[in-house]
């Protein structure tokens, strides 16, 4: 049997590699549409996007945690579809992380394709490329560290998260105790060894991974210099 550390580990990380990739498949369009969005909205829709970066995480939980219960929609047709309550589940925590996280992913691939430009995409749709050619013969490429960032800070500030979680995961072992609240469990029992071993973990971890990213990043940079 894995220690609870470890089933907290293997969550965390199942959580935010399942909530990064719905990041991207969700954030990717999302960001081409405000790159080129021309009406006055879109500073609305921006505003919305980025509100989880101001927005206190237990304001956001909890009424996700009303959204989620039995007694209103989204979690009624939750509990009516799969025969099992929305709240305090490992798909509550992802679909919450999901919209948590967002602005981490959508911001900047919008500013990456906002920096491209429409020559290159008029010249392939010129040449009888359509819009998806385009996007994966000239918009990713151009556009692949922006996506290496994206994905990163996505899955890096998942892992972190902790308010969000807490309000409508809950605390169960195997299923919604991830990292950030093992290591509040371990300071509220003043077990402090333990505490230490994930904190310095977790730091070790976002320092090599943002790392990564800056040295993957390191050449895009150099070019455009």
């Amino acid at each position: 049997m894995p220690s609870p550390d470890l089933l907290a580990l293997a969550v965390t990380l199942k959580m935010a590699a399942l909530t990064t990739v719905i990041l991207l498949l969700i954030g990717t369009p999302l960001a081409w549409y405000l790159a080129k969005m021309t009406s006055r909205f879109k500073v609305i829709i921006e505003a919305i996007v980025a509100l989880p970066l101001v927005l206190p995480p237990t304001v956001l939980g909890f009424y996700l945690l009303i959204a989620f219960s039995p007694q209103h929609l989204p979690g009624e047709i939750w509990q009516q579809i799969t025969g099992q309550q929305l709240a305090f589940s490992f798909s509550a925590i992802v679909i919450g992380s999901v919209l948590y996280s967002l602005p981490f992913v959508v911001q900047p691939l919008q500013k990456a394709f906002e920096q491209l430009g429409d020559s290159l995409l008029e010249a392939g749709a010129m040449l009888g490329a359509g819009p998806i050619d385009r996007f994966f013969t000239i918009v990713f490429p151009l556009t692949k560290a922006s996506f290496i960032t994206a994905a990163s800070l996505g899955f890096a500030h998942t892992v972190g998260e902790f308010g969000v979680i807490l309000m409508i995961g809950g605390n169960i072992p195997g299923e919604t105790r991830v990292l950030s609240i093992a290591l509040f469990d371990h300071v509220e029992a003043f077990d402090y060894a333990k505490a230490h071993v994930l904190a310095i973990s977790l730091l070790i971890g976002s320092m090599i991974l943002l790392a990564s990213v800056y040295l993957l990043n390191l050449p895009s940079r150099k070019e455009r210099e």
